[in-house]
């Protein structure tokens, strides 16, 4: 599947920029409740003088989870370490890097719902009792020795919580999850971005690339770049609206923030299958996709403002969906 520009996850050779990630919770723009949870469960453990407890935050991709990890390391003065889910394999995985972690520093762990269930199984003591068990040698010789560890804080980050099992969930003691920002929260976040990098923009531009973002911090700021990089060759720099239309009608992506298969999947269960049901693999045949790619990358947001219904029988369009395939002349202008 070729890379999308609209996509909520780290392209490929793309990192979010250290530049304009935000240091301090003050600085972090939305999810409001999640920061007054976080400055509160901050400050408590600061007057205690004890590390933060273990947190899990939960969402979409795209909407921040690493960056409050950072910056809950930075409130608490703490270091922090930072792996996926899926390279944690085996318990001597989890072992080296819990080891050498002193009191009050970060473990943050990314996809932390695929981590191997046997590893998984290591954390529990590790997060409640902060020790692990390491088996040395093989065979009849072989012997476990318990490995006492500094009180850290665990941080993990997941886009789909429910296939974290209960007893792993159990053990955070704050559970957070972000949700898809407001229109105006993704403008205040693009004019920030805008200033640090130094790109000319007006209000009007902020909010034409903020409502085509799909609520999306991480998409916000991918644009702005694009944007940026049309307005220095078609324009003087400044991104305007009128720059931001254009730029963004060349990338193919509409008002909404729907791209070219986007409306293709609701071109086909709209017109081939009259509204629908359809079910995912008929659609995924239809436009050239994997199943999976399609329930994974293109539905969740096709839902969320509610183009598309997932039903026992298939998926259908609704009326909103209907209107927006037939207004071509406003889709991408």
């Amino acid at each position: 599947m070729s890379e999308r520009i609209i996509s909520p996850d780290s392209l490929t050779e793309e990192g979010d920029d250290p530049t304009i990630r935000p240091d301090r919770l003050e600085e972090f723009v939305g999810q409001v409740q999640v920061k007054e949870s976080l400055k509160i469960a901050i400050v408590a453990a600061q007057k205690r003088n004890e590390p933060i407890d273990h947190i899990l935050f939960s969402g979409p991709p795209g909407l921040g989870k690493t960056t409050l990890a950072h910056i809950i390391a930075r409130e608490m003065g703490a270091d922090i370490r930072s792996t996926t889910g899926p390279v944690l394999e085996k318990p001597g995985d989890i072992a080296a890097l819990l080891t050498p972690l002193k009191r009050g520093d970060i473990l943050f762990i990314d996809e932390i719902h695929r981590i191997n269930p046997v590893v998984e199984e290591v954390l529990y003591p590790a997060m409640e009792d902060f020790f692990i068990d390491v088996m040395i040698g093989e065979g009849p010789s072989a012997r476990t020795i318990k490995l006492n560890l500094e009180h850290f804080t665990l941080i993990g980050a997941t886009t789909k919580q429910g296939l974290l099992g209960a007893p792993f969930r159990d053990r955070f003691g704050i559970v957070s999850r972000l949700d898809l920002y407001a229109p105006a929260e993704l403008v205040r976040i693009v004019t920030r971005s805008a200033s640090i990098l130094k790109i000319p923009i007006t209000p009007d531009g902020a909010e034409e690339i903020a409502k085509r973002s799909r609520g999306t911090p991480r998409i916000v700021n991918r644009l702005l770049r694009r944007v940026r990089d049309y307005a220095t060759v078609k324009g003087d720099g400044t991104i305007t609206r009128e720059i931001a239309k254009n730029a963004l009608a060349m990338l193919q992506i509409d008002e909404l923030g729907l791209d070219e298969l986007d409306r293709r999947i609701l071109a086909v269960i709209a017109n081939d299958f009259d509204g629908g049901p359809v079910g995912a693999k008929t659609i995924a045949i239809s436009v050239g996709e994997e199943v999976r790619t399609i329930e994974d990358v293109y539905e969740p947001y096709l839902i969320q403002i509610g183009f598309v219904k997932r039903t026992p029988q298939g998926r259908e369009v609704t009326s909103a969906a209907k209107k927006h395939l037939n207004n071509p002349q406003k889709t991408l202008v």
